[in-house]
């Protein structure tokens, strides 16, 4: 990635230090809001529930050209260098290389992490655009980080939400009150340890280590991952706006980011870095569109009002005249999804009843298929699973609810659910988004995982004894006691394995069971069979205080020294020697 990086600055330094000039005169809005506190120093709460992730702050207004044709390409000849091609269109179309890089790569990394969210990189590039004017027009550097700080106003309760400093000025500069920083604007405690289980939103998006806010690709990653969080799925008309909406509350606001997302859909292409269109409009809080520049630290430049509301509403721009008359400048509607065949059923595919063992994931996905009237499949229906109850079984995320549209097949497979840790029987429901027909409810029951099998480190004999006896009679009771211990503990309910062996004569060194010397009997025998000798013996088990007594070991005529061989099933090993003699006077 650095390789593209350095082509992509040299393509566009010449432009990259101008522009970094004229438009640190521009300062943009905040994006996701602070939900925790960072700062080591003068913590304060964050803001109360209902306020606007981005603390109310204002965003730039402009909008699309009226009219939008789609960029084409016109081919040229260099003496020296063959033809090369250069994309022609608006000027508003032209993104910078690298930013236009960066929002790619944030949504190829979200359809491989998240690909039930649908996020397309065009809904990046308007939020980037509303938000910073596409970093300041890509005044980047080869890394993709800003030139200069992108820094919001500070964020002091005057027409915005009163956050006080949460990062030590770490991010922001400012160690009394917090700003939006970088060029998709997160509040420095958002960034840091507002995201999903505290840990922030901040990612890593170029590959360098580093979370950086001030890096177009970490920042547009960020974002991402903030508008597929919970489930979403962003080719669903609700979940997109609801998405957009959790940048800043404002129907104005939503109205002018799928403006610009539905006009980079119809033809976006690459300018060098610092040659993007420089947006000047700004909105406050309340809507209203005012003409404003900022300085790179937030402030307004001289002449200019510091307050949002105290500028009247200027006139729309007007558009160049056409014939039949001139044209006001609003944005289109966002683009509505084509309606679907009629759908009057849901069925399953499959099991209904899925089972898992805890911390561990499901081994079926639950599946269900759209029909029509006739039972054809239908496509492109948004299906949305949602799991009900206390339960800790989750989707990719920590999600609890997805959606999912169905293929050509009519299926919809929800993505894999994880059993999380607590047992108990719980319930998926499959229903058709917007659409009233049965849901298909899937039973999930979660097994308590089985408890790990005891284990033991050490076996040691209870006694330093000789174990001996003389031929032809049984070996005392009780006289191989051994204790079972596991990180110097005693180990209770440890399997054991007893083996009368030998050295293999044909392996030197690898025992195998013998066939003469001491000898077990079968404890569930009976009648001539209840004297058969058993070299080897398993159940055997430690007591609750890591004791094991073997039973009753008995001899044959042979004499000598005899192994006895204790193992347990992690491979703990124990060898006693028996020493058989023979009778008196033999």
């Amino acid at each position: 990635m650095a390789a593209t990086f350095g082509r992509r600055l040299r393509r566009g330094a010449a432009s990259t230090a101008v522009a970094a000039l004229v438009l640190a005169a521009l300062t943009t809005s905040q994006a996701p809001a602070a939900t925790k506190n960072a700062a080591a120093s003068a913590p304060e709460p964050a803001p109360p529930a209902g306020t606007p992730i981005d603390g109310g702050s204002g965003y730039f207004t402009d909008l699309p050209p009226h009219k939008r044709p789609v960029p084409h390409v016109r081919s040229h000849h260099h003496r020296g260098h063959g033809r090369f091609r250069i994309a022609m269109g608006p000027a508003e179309a032209g993104i910078p290389a690298t930013v236009l890089a960066a929002y790619k790569n944030a949504a190829a990394r979200l359809e491989a992490d998240a690909p039930g969210c649908r996020l397309p990189w065009q809904l990046l590039a308007g939020i980037g655009k509303v938000e910073s004017g596409q970093a300041r027009g890509g005044a980047v550097d080869a890394a993709g980080t800003t030139l200069s700080r992108i820094l919001g106003p500070r964020l002091n309760g005057h027409g915005f939400a009163r956050i006080r400093d949460t990062d030590g000025g770490l991010l922001d500069g400012d160690t009394t009150l917090d700003r939006a920083v970088g060029p998709m604007q997160f509040i420095p405690s958002t960034w840091s340890n507002g995201g999903p289980d505290g840990a922030g939103w901040g990612a890593d998006g170029n590959g360098d280590g580093k979370k950086d806010p001030h890096n177009i690709f970490d920042a547009t990653l960020a974002a991402g991952r903030y508008l597929c969080a919970g489930g979403r799925d962003l080719s669903v008309a609700h979940d997109l706006h609801r998405a957009v909406l959790g940048y800043n509350d404002s129907s104005a606001y939503l109205r002018t980011v799928l403006s610009w997302y539905a006009f980079y859909r119809t033809g976006a292409y690459e300018v060098p870095d610092g040659k993007g269109v420089l947006p000047v409009h700004r909105g406050g809080p309340d809507g209203r569109s005012h003409r404003k520049h900022h300085g790179g630290d937030g402030h307004p430049a001289k002449g200019h009002a510091a307050h949002p509301h105290a500028l009247p509403r200027p006139k729309a721009p007007k558009a160049p005249d056409r014939p039949g008359g001139s044209h006001r400048q609003t944005p289109p509607p966002a683009p509505k999804p084509a309606e679907p065949a009629r759908l009057t059923a849901l069925d399953p595919v499959g099991d209904k009843a899925l089972t898992a063992t805890a911390d561990s994931a499901f081994a079926t996905a639950p599946t269900v298929r759209a029909k029509d009237s006739a039972g054809r499949p239908l496509a492109g229906i948004p299906v949305r699973f949602t799991l009900t109850g206390t339960t800790g079984i989750r989707f990719p995320d920590h999600a609890t609810t997805v959606t999912v549209t169905t293929g050509e097949d009519g299926l919809a497979t929800a993505p894999t659910l994880h059993a999380g840790t607590k047992a108990g029987a719980f319930t998926l429901w499959a229903t058709a988004d917007g659409r009233t027909v049965p849901a298909v409810d899937f039973a999930l029951t979660v097994k308590a995982a089985p408890a790990p099998a005891p284990r033991a480190d050490a076996l040691v004999r209870t006694s330093d004894a000789k174990v001996t006896t003389t031929a032809g009679r049984a070996f005392a009771d009780g006289a191989v006691e051994v204790r079972a211990t596991y990180h110097g503990k005693a180990a209770a309910g440890v399997p054991v394995t007893a083996t009368m062996v030998t050295d293999d004569p044909d392996h030197p060194g690898h025992p195998v069971e013998n066939d003469r010397g001491p000898y077990f009997t079968d404890p569930g025998a009976t009648g001539a069979e209840k004297d058969r000798p058993v070299r080897t013996l398993t159940k055997l088990t430690t007591d609750a205080h890591g004791l094991l007594r073997l039973p009753k070991i008995a001899t044959d005529t042979h004499t000598g020294t005899f192994l006895l061989r204790l193992t347990t099933a992690d491979g703990t090993v124990l060898t006693v020697e028996l020493q058989v003699t023979a009778p008196a006077g033999s």
